[in-house]
């Protein structure tokens, strides 16, 4: 092995990258947060590495309908959260983007009077191969900026589909962005957006429409009883606040009722409860994806596709199928000689 490629290989090592991003290498933090979204060996590597450290960080999910000003008012709070000394990260969730990095660029021309701030840190995520997808990859970017000191995280996501739903609604406060004359409570309801909202803002609010759309989202509260809580929080309603993301106009309003759920989340068990929850279900998805993936590998590709194509021909039931596939894992042969 030549010097050079000692070197590349010592300055792609997770352990050496690891002791370095938490010694505040941000470039070494870059690469450990691009390891993790390829996913393999060494994404599980950066995982072991990170979990012993992790544990300190709050994080906020910030969602809601693509064009409600996500991205400015998450600029926003890292302005409020930065004038008060402390440091922030941000990840910027896009399952649309085929390569890392694919909206960094966006990201960092909305939130360009962060981004040579030291304080700051902007990721913008997007997965290559992450077993899982980002339902995975994001919780373990999450604990790998928590481990390496980052204490506030806000996860931004692009849309409201049901990935982006279900990131955002896995943090410790989850925010619902939307607009004057965004939607009934049926479109909310559909997106999803109710079970995970901790608190609802309605951006653009220099907007006519803000009168109604805080009437429809008082409604909806109401009717769907979603102030019980969409975990056993039960003595929290979701505050509901107008702002105007570019002037920054509510924010400080905003920031005190994430700050006013945190508390309420910690004193009542709850925030133990959802990580709790929140471990358990992404321990599961592990598990699910392994043993998916360890069966496909003892089944077979040949084997797998032909049950594949017998369930779309409907020659087998889809259960009959998985039976089958999994049979090899659950039955392994015989390996004494």
């Amino acid at each position: 092995m030549t010097s050079t490629q000692a070197s590349r290989r010592t300055v792609n090592d997770p352990a050496v990258l690891y002791d370095a991003a938490t010694d505040g290498d941000r470039a070494a933090l870059a690469r450990l947060l691009s390891l993790i979204e390829r996913g393999g060996d060494e994404a599980r590597q950066v995982g072991r590495l990170a979990a012993p450290g992790a544990g300190g960080a709050y994080t906020v999910g910030i969602t809601g309908a693509p064009g409600s000003g996500k991205s400015t008012l998450t600029s926003a709070i890292v302005g409020h959260v930065r004038s008060s000394g402390a440091e922030v990260a941000v990840l910027a969730i896009d399952p649309s983007s085929p390569f890392t990095g694919g909206a960094i660029l966006g990201d960092r021309v909305r939130m360009q009077d962060h981004a040579t701030d030291s304080g700051v840190f902007i990721r913008s995520m997007a997965t290559r191969g992450h077993l899982g997808g980002l339902a995975l990859a994001t919780p373990e970017a999450i604990r790998l900026l928590d481990a390496v000191g980052h204490r506030l995280i806000l996860v931004e996501t692009v849309g409201v589909g049901q990935v982006e739903v279900e990131v955002a609604g896995k943090a410790d406060t989850t925010v619902v962005v939307v607009n004057p004359g965004w939607g009934d409570s049926v479109q909310a309801n559909k997106a999803g957006l109710m079970e995970v909202a901790d608190v609802f803002v309605i951006n653009k609010a220099d907007r006519t429409g803000v009168e109604e759309t805080q009437r429809d989202l008082e409604q909806m509260l109401e009717l769907s009883g979603a102030f019980d809580g969409h975990d056993d929080s039960h003595s929290w309603r979701p505050p509901i606040v107008a702002t105007v993301a570019t002037t920054g106009e509510g924010v400080v309003a905003l920031w005190e009722s994430i700050e006013a759920h945190r508390e309420h989340a910690t004193a009542s068990g709850l925030l133990e409860r959802r990580r709790a929850r929140r471990m358990r279900e992404e321990l599961g998805e592990i598990v699910t994806r392994r043993l998916e993936q360890l069966a496909k590998s003892v089944c077979g590709e040949d084997r797998w596709n032909d049950l594949v194509e017998a369930v779309l021909c409907r020659e087998v039931d889809p259960w009959s199928a998985a039976d089958q596939m999994i049979a090899p894992v659950a039955s392994p042969p015989d390996q004494t000689t």
